[in-house]
């Protein structure tokens, strides 16, 4: 087999890769004498059919199959034979094949980059700290009655938090513009669901009263129409209603899986759950951390391969948390959305695979057991989970990818220079801004 690397632009190869004739012809010879004893065709009987006529009848087809499999066996053994590192499969381009000649054909790829990376000393990372003190318990608990919370109607003026039934029309210039209205609407004053100045202009309302809003949407509104544009809403209250805050009792601790134990129960199960937030939201935010020092201190060429592959990945989830279930064709989505993300994405694949390539990582069973047993934790029979994963060799690897991350954070996080910051919960479990976004 003779090979020659024709173009190398970059990070794509082109490779030339010749086949001896005498090779394709005694395998394609070799299967058509196998065929002889095992079809049948009319006129013969079966074994006994000539091999010049099994030819006439499959030996197109078969050639063809030798074919594939040839360019497929071939390219592999010329990208060792070159010690390349293709990415995914190569296109196959200008095939030359005929009974009795050598194969030729062209195989263009890319190749992963070669990455020198950079000293780990120079990684700079302020490290998230916090913990979880009563109040914090109790504002949960604030929010899960809120959650639950119900609304009386009272013949009295809104208040804050209450909840108004209302009718309005919204005009800019004195015409209805777009999504400016709606009938029988409830508002929770102070939710902040519609535009500033609206639910505030609301307060001291009683139900019958008609009133007109002026106001003024934000300029960094959605729409370009009515960005810091004007506006006017004529606003009739229907009804007014009250917030009634449910009782810290059996019936509501029921509702959050408590079945028995009471408050003392249900406050436990409460600060478990937040604990494991606030782990997760740590972990979450010191790996980001890492990665975007990693990010910003290596530069590495990205082959496209690999941002197409992010930029599907990216678009199908974001189809599986905006779609609603509906099927949508990902080439609706432009790729030129994602590409940013994709591309930084990508670069990280290449540099922690690096890091771990580097130094010698392989994920610790025990984390790895570990890991799986939080995930299980969350259910009512987590046995039953830790068995599944391990009987799914798809889910373990993916536990054990985030596993290798996690290990290549501290590898990072133990040769870098660490500051760590005390955050309030609240703070803690808010997700950083993304690379590029403003806080």
């Amino acid at each position: 087999m003779q090979v020659s690397i024709e173009s190398s632009k970059g990070l794509e190869r082109q490779l030339k890769i010749a086949v001896p004739a005498d090779k394709i012809d005694q395998e394609v010879t070799g299967r058509l004498q196998k065929a002889t004893k095992t079809v049948s065709i009319k006129g013969f009987r079966k074994g006994k059919v000539p091999l010049k006529v099994v030819k006439q009848q499959y030996g197109a087809g078969v050639r063809q199959e030798v074919i594939g499999e040839i360019v497929n066996s071939s390219f592999y053994e010329a990208i060792q034979q070159e010690e390349l590192r293709p990415v995914g499969q190569p296109r196959i381009d200008d095939i030359k094949e005929a009974e009795g000649q050598n194969l030729e054909y062209l195989a263009i790829f890319e190749v992963y980059p070669e990455v020198k990376l950079a000293d780990l000393s120079k990684v700079k990372v302020t490290r998230p700290v916090s913990d979880i003190s009563a109040d914090d318990v109790a504002k949960m608990i604030e929010v899960l009655r809120n959650q639950q919370a119900t609304f009386d109607v009272v013949e009295r003026a809104a208040e804050h938090s209450d909840q108004v039934n209302i009718d309005f029309v919204g005009t800019q210039k004195k015409e209805e513009f777009a999504g400016g209205s709606a009938e029988a609407q409830d508002l929770v004053l102070g939710s902040n669901s519609m535009i500033p100045g609206f639910e505030d202009g609301l307060i001291g309302a009683s139900a019958g009263d008609d009133l007109v809003l002026k106001l003024k949407f934000p300029k960094d509104y959605h729409s370009e129409e009515l960005k810091g544009k004007a506006v006017q809403f004529a606003v009739k209250v229907n009804s007014v209603s009250a917030k009634q805050m449910p009782e810290m009792n059996d019936e509501f601790f029921k509702l959050y899986g408590v079945d028995a134990g009471g408050e003392e129960k249900f406050r436990e199960d409460i600060q478990a759950n937040m604990e494991r937030e606030l782990l997760n939201a740590l972990r979450t935010k010191v790996k980001n951390r890492v990665m975007d020092q990693l990010f910003t201190l290596n530069k590495v060429d990205v082959p496209a391969a690999l941002v197409g592959n992010e930029i599907t990945q990216l678009k199908q989830q974001m189809v599986q948390q905006f779609g609603g279930g509906q099927q949508i064709d990902l080439n609706m989505l432009p790729d030129e959305m994602f590409k940013e993300k994709a591309e930084r994405r990508a670069a990280l694949g290449v540099i922690v695979s690096e890091v771990v390539k580097v130094e010698e990582l392989t994920p610790n069973e025990e984390s790895v057991r570990a890991r799986v047993d939080e995930i299980a934790s969350t259910y009512e029979q987590p046995q039953e989970v830790v068995d599944y994963y391990y009987s799914k060799p798809e889910l373990l690897s993916s536990v054990e990818a985030v596993v290798l991350e996690d290990q290549v954070t501290e590898l990072v996080l133990s040769k870098a220079k660490v500051k760590d910051e005390t955050l309030s919960y609240e703070d803690a479990v808010k997700p950083d801004p993304e690379p590029g976004s403003e806080a």
